[in-house]
């Protein structure tokens, strides 16, 4: 009767994901044509390929546990299963609770691994970098595509300089971020441990960013040797280049015009996508979801109800999959919506002198 009701329990929250996801993804529609003709455009995609494209975010969740794997091998326990499960378990917290669900996935594996919060918010720091240098030459090559591309819409023009000022952004940062973590790999922690230790000492504020700055650096340390530097930059490429074919696949699923784009088009879709995350689009707003509507409508000529219709599968599949294995993954560890708020606050009680 216990194990019916667990499975009973975890039905129902799947069922409330679901629903949460539709009321989520209802936001961008907005006449009742328009719903019932991109619905339509749903039930008439392709299961099969969008059926492989959740079976491949799947496969990139695992390889960035691999890569996980490699940057956390030198601080101590360094678990495939249990890094992957508490990814799934991670991204699912975000999804949940947006960029606050960040610190949920670091907080879980140090209490599952027994390591230091501050240490994995190291290899935390040096995967982000990873993935935006990945994602800054995807947008780069996107951009350049569609200054090369010819029949574009006039009005799609304006857009350009707004993604490409985002894109040179993210170059500088990138490349800050990388002088900054040759700087800590160069010259070690010594030298930070020793200018800091005044703060360490002080027992404030002082100390809890003391805390922080060594945690990054020693993980950074985590990259001891060339081959995981090169195996972690390797995993980086392996998992770009696959979410690159979802995008390719999911936008195949959908037929019509969507169904004669190649690579080249899908990174132009994922440059806008990921570009698009990051920068305001003039009369419109920002996000991922609107940014992709635009390449679709303005650069490929869809029509808006199957564009908006793509978006939001793409969306869904790329970001809100990891739902379905996270959720019962965060239940089996014991944890409600409001413990996960908790958590992603806790990190500041762990950090405090």
């Amino acid at each position: 009767m216990q194990k019916s009701s667990r499975k009973l329990l975890v039905i129902l929250l799947l069922l409330a994901v679901v629903g949460f996801v539709l009321y989520r993804s209802s936001s961008l529609m907005h006449s009742g044509d328009f719903v019932a003709n991109s619905l339509r455009a749903i039930r008439r995609a392709d299961p099969l390929l969008l059926g492989l494209s959740v079976v491949a975010i799947y496969v990139c969740y695992a390889i960035r546990a691999l890569r996980w794997q490699v940057l956390q091998r030198n601080l101590g326990p360094s678990r495939f299963w249990q890094i992957y499960a508490m990814t799934l378990a991670g991204f699912a917290a975000v999804f949940l609770l947006g960029r606050p669900g960040e610190p949920v996935r670091v907080l879980l594996l140090s209490r599952k691994e027994q390591l230091p919060i501050a240490d994995l918010f190291g290899i935390y720091l040096v995967e982000r970098i990873l993935d935006t240098a990945s994602t800054l030459v995807v947008a780069a090559l996107g951009l350049l595509l569609i200054e090369s591309r010819h029949g574009v819409d006039e009005s799609a023009a304006k857009f350009v300089p707004a993604f490409q000022a985002a894109g040179a952004i993210l170059g500088v940062v990138v490349l800050g971020a990388i002088a900054f973590l040759i700087f800590l790999r160069v010259r070690g922690t010594a030298m930070l441990e020793k200018s800091l230790g005044a703060w360490l000492a002080a027992h404030n504020w002082k100390t809890r960013i003391a805390k922080i700055i060594l945690g990054f650096a020693r993980g950074v340390q985590t990259v001891r040797t060339w081959g995981d530097l090169a195996l972690a930059t390797f995993y980086s490429a392996t998992h770009w280049f696959l979410v690159l074919i979802v995008y390719l696949w999911v936008a195949r699923a959908f037929g019509s015009r969507l169904g004669q784009l190649n690579l080249g088009d899908a990174m132009l879709i994922m440059a806008f996508t990921l570009v698009g995350s990051v920068v305001q689009l003039p009369g419109i707003g920002g996000g991922s979801q609107l940014a992709s509507i635009l390449v679709f409508t303005k650069v490929f000529g869809v029509e808006p109800e199957l564009a908006t219709a793509a978006a939001i599968v793409l969306w869904l599949i790329t970001f809100a999959a990891s739902t379905l294995v996270g959720v019962p993954l965060l239940i089996h560890q014991g944890l409600s919506l409001g413990q996960l708020k908790e958590m992603a606050e806790h990190e500041k009680e762990e950090l405090r002198p």
